[in-house]
């Protein structure tokens, strides 16, 4: 998969998050960190239980949580 289509799974899955949860979504930097473990947790239960298919959806998941919390970051804590 190229950077391009990467990116652009990566874009799908914020839009999809922002339809699931609204946005702006407004987290202290401490609840996005949770967010985001919670989201790398399920990578590693795919590697465990060796779905691969899922572990792309759910690596995809945890690079949009992270786009999230530079997106929200500023809006919600300033620089």
């Amino acid at each position: 998969m190229d950077r391009a289509s990467v990116l652009r799974a990566v874009s799908l899955e914020r839009s999809r998050q922002d339809e699931n949860w609204g946005t702006p979504q407004r987290h202290t930097r401490d609840e996005w960190m949770v967010i985001l473990m919670e989201e790398v947790g399920e990578v590693a239960e795919a590697l465990l239980n060796k779905r691969f298919t899922d572990y792309r959806e759910e690596v995809t998941q945890v690079a949009a949580v992270a786009v999230a919390m530079l997106e929200f970051d500023d809006d919600v804590l300033g620089p």
